[in-house]
């Protein structure tokens, strides 16, 4: 199993109580992203373009556990951005440990070996490391030669020096099948402690628009590659629900509010890919939200989405509800040869709007209004500078 014992009871305990206590709406996972800038620029990622004020942001330490309190979901993936350059990380993270949360710091792994001594090993951290296939899918991912062997690497050093370590893994239209079982084959074989994997979303500002996944074609990837696995000891931090809705065997709706993020904005509407408006407070979010106008079915943008930070949620919820259900999914790995359950419609999905400018433009305008006024300069001439004793006692 790649997610801890320990951990996997106490998340389980957590959601049978929010069943039992009747709540709708809970957080499963805090996403936490205190920082946008990043030392890379992968073609398929919408979460760098800003313009200089917003990427020279930053979350305080306080404004992270704040963040924390509000929530208060047992898990916490901090992502950005590249949160290694935020030079408080340490500091936040010892702070949610501290509050025994389950942390998963998401990096490209460029400045991980240089930073392991900021870090402790914990049963509640783990490095989640961004690789997206081998060295030249990866590479190619992340528009930069020698990525894949630093943070391989960096894996290497920080599982060597007893840090828990998984893999992050997107994948995008043209990947192959055996190329990514291979993969995962390596991966295991490093030592890793899991993978988290999924199609990547269609990031509206993202370089790179052409490799983004349907869910028809997510859908027989997926089938194809766990197909190539079966007998195989591949570990994965996810439930097998999620992975059996990947291959195309669950209809699962959206669970936006499982995986809420909150930002150097604010917390972000609807949900972890979707910036369409910010409230100021968890609550707010919860309460405020049109929910019911997000999701594939109800609106264009989400028409192909199949991402982790949606429907990990609802899998867990319905490992709750259908037990013998996941038990047998776990036991015999997702089902790749049997007719794929039916899709949503799109049919009476809303049209996309496009609010990226007008965002940009307030959260730039609010920066500049936030700067201390500067004291205006006073200009003097030569003979006025000094002061007025001593151009009296010149004088005298």
């Amino acid at each position: 199993m790649a997610v801890p014992i320990m951990q996997a009871v106490r998340v389980g305990h957590y959601v049978v109580k929010q069943h039992l206590l009747g709540r709708k709406r809970y957080p499963l996972v805090l996403m936490l992203e205190p920082l946008f800038r990043c030392n890379l620029a992968c073609a398929g990622c919408g979460k760098i373009d800003y313009p200089a004020q917003i990427l020279n942001q930053r979350m305080s330490v306080q404004e992270c556990l704040d963040a924390d309190a509000e929530a208060d979901a047992p898990v916490i993936a901090i992502a950005g951005g590249e949160p290694l350059l935020h030079k408080e990380m340490p500091q936040i993270v010892k702070g949610l440990i501290g509050r025994k949360k389950y942390v998963y710091l998401c990096t490209n792994a460029l400045l991980l070996e240089k930073k392991l001594d900021d870090y402790t090993p914990s049963p509640f951290f783990s490095f989640d490391v961004h690789l997206d296939g081998d060295a030249n899918m990866h590479d190619a991912s992340v528009c930069q030669d020698g990525v894949y062997e630093r943070a391989v690497a960096a894996i290497r050093n920080a599982k060597a020096r007893g840090f828990r370590v998984s893999i992050n893994c997107t994948l995008f239209d043209g990947a192959d099948p055996k190329r990514v079982a291979s993969f995962f084959d390596e991966v295991m074989a490093m030592g890793v402690d899991g993978i988290m994997t999924a199609p990547g979303y269609a990031y509206e500002r993202a370089p790179d628009q052409e490799h983004f996944l349907n869910r028809q074609k997510t859908k027989q990837l997926f089938r194809d590659i766990f197909r190539l696995g079966k007998g195989k000891k591949w570990r994965f931090t996810q439930s097998p629900l999620f992975l059996n809705f990947l291959a195309g065997n669950e209809t699962y709706h959206c669970t936006p509010w499982g995986k809420p993020l909150r930002t150097v904005f604010g917390w972000q509407r609807p949900c972890y890919l979707l910036g369409e408006g910010y409230a100021k407070t968890y609550q707010e979010l919860m309460d405020d939200t049109a929910w019911e106008k997000y999701g594939t079915g109800a609106y264009e943008k989400c028409a192909d989405c199949m991402v982790h930070s949606g429907y990990e949620s609802t899998a867990v919820m319905d490992a709750v509800r259908r037990p013998w259900h996941i038990m047998k999914v776990a036991l015999f790995g997702p089902e790749t040869e049997k007719p794929m359950a039916p899709e949503i419609s799109l049919k009476n999905q809303r049209p996309a709007e496009y609010r990226y400018e007008e965002q940009v433009h307030a959260q730039v305008q609010n920066i500049e209004a936030q700067k201390p006024a500067r004291a205006p300069r006073v200009r003097f001439h030569r003979a006025e500078t000094a002061p007025a004793e001593e151009k009296s006692a010149a004088t005298a």
